[in-house]
């Protein structure tokens, strides 16, 4: 059993706070988010660090002028440009207790800092966060906000439940002990969902259970009074390389831990191979015994009247929690078909994601074979 991570020094005082935020061309954002962050009234927040990939659109100089102003705030270069570089090097240069790490797209509660400090303090996790709380600005965002609230949206994941507190897999952003982070090696450059497989390292290195059961005590922990709403992609192309791309870091986080990734990962490529042998089995040996072509029609259905439900179940409720547009909200007909059209969209882009990337893996692992003969 390996002894829990907490602050460098005793627990009669509050744990020194470092924000970390890798950024790319976040000019419209990025003030909004370090002012609020300042304005914490967490009394030991230390620093916060942007590690920038190379913007173009003023986001440098804006963090720099909030840096002449207060000391508190740091501009580093991340010549990477990607996230996991961008963390890393502010994980090295950070100096705090806690390590939080923030997304410029996203919206803080006022009490976020306090609440995520709170929670890593009474729980003994490693790393605590809040539910992904998906709010829309545009119509298209609208049916992405509402897809996250369906189980063929989310996965079953509970770190999308806004009213779940306990043990989670997987945990939103988060907020880390630093030391623990340092210890299983920071952020994966090696994958393309490195918060995902970081979680994973977490689990493996510091969860406490019964044979392997790291659900007993985990490491991580999700509180439903932390507060965070994420912003989705603004359109269907924007949509489908962000799914993509996870689909290839899940296949990658599956290869690198066979035994701790959950199954709801390869679930959508599993499901949507499965449906492909059988259609090329009707088409090429059953002779359409197999019914598969009504089977694909009723595939291509579901999401839609999913989309319906859920546009349905959420109509008292979604101009108060999903939007947050300065215009009139789309309509619940227009709601209900992009929820459709997202609810679609996912799995498809995951699945061709994921089977690029065990393409590759394949093809990376015989080619050593094929020289050798």
């Amino acid at each position: 059993m390996t002894a829990r991570v907490g602050p460098a020094a005793g627990a009669d005082r509050l744990p020194s706070i470092s924000i970390a935020i890798p950024a790319l061309n976040e000019a419209s954002h990025i003030e909004g988010l370090i002012r609020g962050f300042l304005d914490t009234r967490y009394p030991n927040l230390i620093e916060i660090i942007v590690a920038d990939g190379g913007s173009t659109d003023g986001t440098q100089e804006i963090v720099k002028s909030i840096s002449d102003a207060d000391p508190r705030v740091e501009l580093i270069h991340n010549s990477q440009r990607i996230q996991a570089a961008g963390l890393n090097l502010i994980l090295e240069r950070a100096s705090g207790d806690v390590f939080l790490r923030a997304d410029a797209h996203c919206r803080y509660a006022e009490d976020y800092v306090e609440r995520c400090v709170d929670t890593l303090l009474q729980t003994e996790a490693i790393n605590v966060g809040g539910a992904q709380r998906f709010v829309a600005e545009s119509a298209f965002q609208a049916g992405v906000a509402l897809a996250s609230r369906s189980p063929l949206g989310s996965g079953g994941a509970r770190y999308r439940d806004p009213d779940f507190d306990g043990n989670v897999e997987a945990v939103y952003l988060g907020c880390f002990w630093r030391r623990a982070v340092l210890e299983v090696g920071g952020y994966s450059l090696k994958v393309t969902n490195e918060d995902a497989e970081l979680n994973l390292r977490l689990l493996e290195r510091f969860s406490i259970g019964k044979d392997g059961d790291s659900s007993s005590r985990g490491a991580l922990y999700t509180s439903s009074a932390i507060k965070v709403w994420y912003y989705p992609r603004k359109s269907g192309w924007e949509l489908c390389r962000q799914y993509f791309r996870y689909g290839r870091g899940r296949c990658q986080t599956v290869l690198a831990h066979p035994a701790s990734s959950p199954l709801r990962g390869v679930l959508p490529f599993l499901l949507l191979s499965g449906v492909g042998l059988m259609v090329l089995a009707d088409l090429f040996l059953l002779s359409g015994r197999l019914h598969t072509r009504e089977l694909v029609l009723a595939g291509l259905a579901l999401p839609f009247l999913e989309g319906l439900r859920v546009a349905l179940r959420s109509r008292g409720s979604f101009e108060t929690e999903f939007w947050r547009g300065t215009g009139k909200a789309p309509s619940l007909p227009s709601r209900a078909f992009t929820c459709g059209a997202v609810l679609l969209t996912q799995p498809v882009a995951h699945f061709l994601g994921f089977g690029y990337q065990a393409l590759q893996a394949a093809v990376g692992a015989a080619a050593p074979h094929e020289a050798r003969t």
